[in-house]
C-alpha cells in the first residue's frame, strides 16, 4: 500500500490549495492512504473545526501536535472524529492520541506524539508509545512525531526500529533530506516539511518575522502570498507485514 504523508499545513489558503491539489497525487502515486498535519491549518494559529473539515475532504487522518489545543472549539471535534488525533502524550484530556483506519483488506494505525526538548511539558513519549503499541491490533502503523529537536526524532526512529512502518517527523516545517529506512522495516525522516508559501519563514509573511527579530516588538503574523509548496513523503508498505519497503521525498510548488 502507499501512504502519502503531508507535512503540517499553514493558513486556510494553503489548506484550501492542498485538498485542490491532492486528488492529483493521488492518481499520480496511486494513494491508498493520506495523513496530514494539520496543527496550523487555521489562519490565526491551531486548527478550528472549519480548517479541519476542509482537510478531511481530502485526507484520512489528521494529526496536529503543540498547537492542538490553540482553538477550545475543537474539544468536541477532537471528542467526536476519530480521524483526528492529537499527541497522546499530552495525558488524558479530549481527544485520542491514535486512530486505526480499517482499508478492508488491511488496517493502518495512525499515532501522534510530540517531543519533550523546547516543548510544552508532557509525558515522555518513549515511555507512551511503549504503552499504546501492544493495544493496536493493525499491522501498518504510522507514527507522527512531533518535535523540536533532530536528537530527539533521530533516537524515537531508532527506539521504533523494527516495531512499527514509519516514523515520521514534524513540527521544524524544514524539509530534511535524511529519508531512509531504518533496520530494513521502519520508514524514517527527521522532518516531512511543511505545506504553505515558499517565500516566507516558516508560512509566515518574511518581513514580519525578520521585525520582530531586528526589533524585538511583537508582531501580528501575516500570511504572505505567493506560490504555496507541498512537502510529503510516499511510504511504500506491505500491508501484511507492515514493513516499509520505500520511502519517497516529495516536493511540489505551484
Amino acid at each position: 500500500m502507499n501512504v502519502l504523508f503531508v507535512g503540517d499545513v499553514v493558513g486556510q489558503r494553503s489548506a484550501e490549495h492542498l485538498i485542490k491539489t491532492l486528488p492529483k497525487l493521488r492518481r499520480e502515486y496511486s494513494v491508498d492512504l493520506t495523513v496530514v498535519n494539520g496543527e496550523n491549518s487555521a489562519d490565526g494559529n491551531g486548527i478550528t473545526p472549519y480548517s479541519a473539515k476542509i482537510l478531511l475532504d481530502g485526507a484520512d487522518v489528521i494529526t496536529t501536535g503543540n498547537h492542538c489545543f490553540r482553538r477550545r472549539e475543537m474539544n468536541d471535534m477532537f471528542e467526536e472524529n476519530s480521524s483526528i488525533i492529537r499527541p497522546a502524550n499530552f495525558g488524558d484530556t479530549v481527544g485520542r492520541g491514535y486512530t486505526i483506519v480499517d482499508m478492508g483488506r488491511t488496517r493502518a494505525a495512525v499515532v501522534n506524539l510530540i517531543g519533550m526538548a523546547y516543548m510544552e511539558s508532557c509525558d515522555n513519549p518513549f515511555h507512551c508509545i511503549d504503552r499504546i503499541l501492544p493495544e493496536i491490533d493493525a499491522p501498518v502503523i504510522i507514527v507522527d512525531f512531533h518535535a523540536e529537536a533532530t536528537s530527539e526524532k533521530k533516537a524515537m526512529g531508532f527506539y521504533l526500529a523494527g516495531r512499527v512502518s514509519a516514523v515520521i517527523g514534524t513540527h521544524t516545517h524544514v524539509q530534511t533530506a535524511d529519508e531512509q529506512i531504518l533496520s530494513g522495516h521502519t520508514g524514517y525522516i527527521t522532518d516531512v516539511g511543511f505545506t504553505g508559501v515558499r517565500d516566507s519563514v516558516l508560512g509566515i509573511d518574511k518581513d514580519v518575522i525578520i521585525a520582530r527579530l531586528t526589533t524585538y516588538y511583537p508582531q501580528k503574523h501575516i500570511y504572505p502570498d505567493g506560490d504555496i509548496m507541498i512537502n510529503a513523503v510516499l511510504l511504500r508498505i506491505d500491508e501484511k507485514s507492515g514493513k516499509c519497503a520505500g520511502i519517497e521525498r516529495i516536493n511540489i510548488c505551484e
